[in-house]
């Protein structure tokens, strides 16, 4: 079928309203210090039925329709955007990190994809009503899909948010990446089977073997396609022209990984994703080259991706409060605690678990196209379907602003972030091995671990190196096993030996625990540390304080 003149009119300005709103929203919310993904959505929110729907519903039929060639188009349109979208994220992952957070990315995934299901299928197993839904028989079904519904992330809004976040090249934003490509995968493979268990499973393989062709396209593709690729992207860009042919080569690769994956039952944006990590991963690719494709699809296709999500639903018709806020309680609880605690039990501190939990909460177009696929098939109603489009906003919506929130928080290589009024003691002991005791003492019940695993560590490292700086500042330290540093400190105003360089005694002694695989951050540290304590008459000034939270506050000031 031919598109009109009229038609082609009319979608040509769809995709321009669409861009020029997304732009606009988008940079006010980065002046606003926020991602522009939140802008990009809330522009979909009011391009959508839900606001311009409501005041001008023919016009807005016109320009966005429901139905027919046009919606078509449109459709088409976003599916290419998500795809390049997540081919870009690809070519931004360094494989070896990924690989090097293996124990923490699994962990992260397995939590975040078992908590949310148990608890999205036990609460719409047992208290359908909540739902909206009856007893009958397709509630087992149904608590099925709203487990999996609740278990599956969004990676496009992911990687975009970790992007705007400036984190997606950081320790943390390759274990949410990491994470959520393997939630995503098994998330998948569990919806095709609630797809053939409604009969709608039109892909054509059972379980197995999608899963069997799934494991054999990554392995494939990052080992011998990563190595090939690598070979071929060298003499396309010195053989065929700059940068032409190798931005076709990439797009001619994501977009073929993209339609595999899709044939094999497991969504688009996975192949694309995967294609990218080979491509992303070779040496010869350009860093010029990256930055030309990069800024192409996030100014133009990663927007319009993000406008068309509020552009699927009213929010108003079929509103049902409890079931929204049912939902709501239940995607942030399952994903939060589920990735936070796999996080944590994977060995990152409490506020590093948070940013990946609520990093790992996006959901966005994922539970959308979820949601569409069940109400066509009849396993949910319009109440649930509205209750699952606003989670996945909301969610993607409040997402990075939360992770801002904790990864300010979580800055503990700061000092002044670790001084505590409660840790500092006034103290006349006269030698530096008793001066340690009492400031292990305080740092063993804080830190949980016993006292003499403490004193043993720091007294080795002050045998094996004296910690007595200058200006009156001793340093012992250690590390442990800890999650984050700690700080303590005793002052004695007659002072201490600590066999400090400038041979005077020492009167502030601070004693720095570390976590014993960071090796940066006890280095970090002794570094701040010492460099706030070069002026020896601020120093002394220091010690004509007799109050530890004045102490502290002045200590702050410092340099």
């Amino acid at each position: 079928m031919q598109l009109s003149a009229g038609q082609i009119t009319t979608f040509l300005l769809s995709i321009s309203i669409m861009l020029f709103l997304a732009k606009v929203l988008g940079e006010i919310f980065t002046k606003l210090k926020q991602p522009a993904i939140v802008g990009e959505i809330i522009a979909g929110i009011l391009l959508g039925p839900t606001v311009f729907g409501m005041i001008s519903p023919d016009i807005f039929q016109w320009l966005f329709p429901q139905h027919g060639v046009i919606k078509i188009a449109l459709d088409s349109f976003t599916t290419i955007a998500v795809i390049l979208l997540l081919l870009i994220s690809g070519l931004d992952v360094d494989l070896s990190i990924v690989l090097s957070q293996g124990k923490k990315a699994i962990s992260t995934s397995f939590m975040g994809l078992v908590v949310p299901f148990v608890l999205g299928f036990a609460v719409s197993y047992f208290f359908p009503q909540l739902m909206g839904i009856g007893e009958d028989g397709s509630k087992f079904v149904f608590a099925l899909f709203m487990g999996t519904a609740l278990s599956i992330s969004a990676l496009p809004v992911i990687a975009k948010t970790l992007m705007d976040l400036n984190i997606f090249k950081t320790r943390l934003g390759f274990i949410i990446i990491a994470a959520a490509m393997l939630n995503d995968l098994f998330g998948w493979l569990i919806f095709s089977i609630i797809l053939g268990m409604m009969g709608t499973n039109t892909h054509g393989f059972t379980f197995e073997q999608t899963l069997f062709l799934t494991i054999t396209f990554v392995l494939l593709v990052l080992s011998i396609g990563k190595k090939i690729i690598n070979k071929i992207i060298p003499l396309i860009q010195t053989k065929i022209s700059f940068p032409g042919g190798i931005l076709n080569f990439i797009l001619i690769l994501g977009f073929l990984g993209a339609a595999f994956t899709e044939f094999i039952g497991i969504h688009a944006i996975f192949g694309a994703f995967i294609v990218g990590i080979a491509i992303g991963d070779s040496v010869h690719l350009k860093e010029n080259t990256r930055q030309i494709i990069h800024q192409f699809v996030s100014n133009i296709f990663a927007p319009l991706f993000f406008v068309s999500i509020g552009l699927r639903v009213n929010f108003i018709a079929n509103f049902d409060i409890v079931i929204v806020l049912t939902i709501l309680v239940l995607a942030f609880a399952g994903k939060v605690i589920g990735c936070g605690f796999g996080a944590y039990w994977s060995g990152l501190n409490k506020n590093e678990s948070l940013v990946v939990g609520f990093g790992m909460n996006s959901r966005g177009a994922m539970e959308i196209i979820l949601g569409i696929l069940a109400l066509q098939a009849g396993l949910i109603h319009e109440e649930v379907f509205v209750g699952l489009v606003i989670m996945a906003l909301f969610t993607s919506i409040s997402s990075a602003p939360l992770m801002s929130y904790f990864l300010k928080e979580k800055d503990k290589t700061k000092f002044k972030h670790l001084l505590q009024e409660r840790f500092v003691l006034f103290t006349n002991e006269s030698e530096k091995e008793n001066v340690i005791t009492r400031l292990v003492e305080i740092a063993a019940k804080e830190v949980k671990i016993d006292k003499g695993v403490i004193l043993k560590e720091v007294l080795l490292r002050e045998k094996n190196l004296a910690t007595g700086i200058a200006n009156y500042l001793a340093l012992p330290h250690a590390k442990i096993k800890i999650k984050e540093p700690f700080v303590a400190i005793a002052i004695n105003k007659c002072g201490v030996n600590f066999d400090a360089a400038d041979g005077l005694q020492c009167k502030i002694i601070i004693l720095l625990l570390t976590p014993e695989n960071n090796n940066e951050i006890q280095l970090q540290l002794l570094a701040e540390i010492a460099g706030r304590f070069k002026d020896k008459e601020e120093v002394e000034k220091l010690l004509l304080l007799q109050n530890p939270n004045e102490f502290c506050e002045a200590l702050k000031q410092l340099s």
